[in-house]
């Protein structure tokens, strides 16, 4: 069954569901800056738009757009800047 989650006042949604590497989500985040934690590794692929992404120990952002992918490990958290509605896929191992 899908799980649909929400987050910042509704900029950000997501529908859970299972896939045959695990569990992954679709979702949509409007434009504004986020800061997001892992408890697991996740794989996030931008799906349309464009995402600035600060990652763990890194000094500069950086762009991911349509179809580009980044990682992030387990207990690590992330900013996230977004110029557009913009969506992606995200998918936990």
């Amino acid at each position: 069954m899908f799980k649909v989650n929400e987050y910042f006042d509704g900029k950000v949604k997501s529908i859970e569901f299972q896939t045959d590497e695990g569990v992954a989500t679709v979702g949509v985040m409007a434009a504004g800056e986020y800061e997001f934690s892992t408890s697991m590794v996740e794989y996030m692929t931008v799906t349309s738009g464009l995402m600035s992404v600060l990652l763990p120990e890194a000094r500069e952002w950086k762009d991911f757009r349509d179809f580009e992918t980044f990682k992030v490990a387990k207990g690590q958290k992330f900013q996230v800047k977004v110029i557009e509605d913009t969506s992606y896929r995200c998918l936990y191992k």
